[in-house]
């Protein structure tokens, strides 16, 4: 340890780290708040440094850089370990530079020696990642993908609960809020997924994906029962010019979600009259791609063979 701490190159003393909320210096007298108590709160990276040390000088900015990238999630703390022999002895510290990373109170990772850019970068994504959500708009986004994810493995009870909870505190958030409304249309629950829109701000109904659940919840509301579906079905195929019974039965199919078939229907009238009853067949597809949402298989096929016969 002496060998490190008693040697002087002659080199100037290195500029010291800027003071401020993510990056400072600490002493002996202050590491136990600066590191110990602080990483209780939030992960410390701890930069042990000297002077005469020419990696030092190299490693240190990029590490601040990286801290500084990382927006508040990681703080970093440099200890000129020349200025303070007796805390680089208590932790061993036998060569430099050595970084130490804190969090909860304890050592959880560390290195020495200078590194590539890179893996610096890397090393402090892991050690920003043990904070988790450092805001409440990154609360609110990890908050949301759970819900999706327990909606997408079929558990809507987890998923309506999580997103009302949402709701209770952003009533104006437009992804919880299409998601409880897509739960209650899953469950046919049209009156409550109306109700929770009807209290939507104008804003937020002109989100495109509020635009998306409104058409779906139209759709829904107009679409036949089940007897009148099959009455709508015999009349179209018995009189595939039965233009009526086209449009009624590709409503009540796309409800059914059978989304390739109800837009087959109506492509099949476009290319018989796409005229008939003011583009009715073109303007109804429309809204089956809003509903279904742009990135549905339906949807994406449908423009292309839509185009197709548009444009040929």
């Amino acid at each position: 340890m002496s060998s490190l701490i008693g040697m002087d190159d002659g080199s100037t003393t290195a500029t010291k780290a800027p003071t401020g909320d993510l990056i400072s210096d600490s002493t002996s007298a202050t590491f136990g708040a600066d590191v110990i108590e602080a990483s209780q709160e939030i992960p410390v990276i701890v930069d042990f440094w000297a002077p005469w040390c020419g990696p030092c000088k190299t490693l240190g900015p990029m590490l601040e850089q990286a801290v500084v990238a990382a927006r508040g999630k990681v703080k970093m703390v440099k200890v000129n370990i020349d200025e303070n022999q007796e805390l680089a002895a208590q932790l061993r510290i036998q060569s430099i530079p050595t970084v130490y990373a804190f969090s909860q109170g304890r050592p959880v990772d560390a290195f020495q020696g200078a590194l590539p850019e890179s893996e610096i970068k890397e090393f402090v994504g892991k050690i920003a990642d043990l904070a988790g959500p450092s805001s409440e708009e990154e609360m609110v986004e990890a908050a949301l993908e759970q819900a999706a994810a327990a909606a997408d493995a079929g558990d809507t009870q987890t998923a309506g609960a999580i997103y009302q909870q949402i709701l209770g505190s952003f009533p104006d958030n437009a992804k919880a809020l299409t998601g409880l409304v897509s739960i209650l249309l899953g469950d046919e629950r049209i009156e409550e997924a109306e109700a929770l829109l009807e209290h939507a701000s104008d804003e937020v109904k002109s989100t495109p994906e509020l635009k998306a659940v409104m058409a779906a919840l139209t759709l829904q509301k107009e679409s036949p029962d089940s007897e009148e579906l099959t009455a709508h079905r015999k009349a179209y195929e018995a009189d595939p010019e039965n233009f009526e019974a086209g449009l009624e039965l590709a409503k009540g199919l796309a409800a059914a979600q059978k989304k390739d078939e109800a837009v087959d229907i109506l492509l099949a009238m476009i290319a018989k009259d796409r005229d008939w009853n003011d583009q009715a067949a073109r303007k109804q597809l429309l809204e089956f791609f809003q509903a279904f949402g742009m990135t549905d298989p339906a949807t994406v096929a449908g423009r292309r063979k839509l185009s197709s016969l548009l444009f040929s």
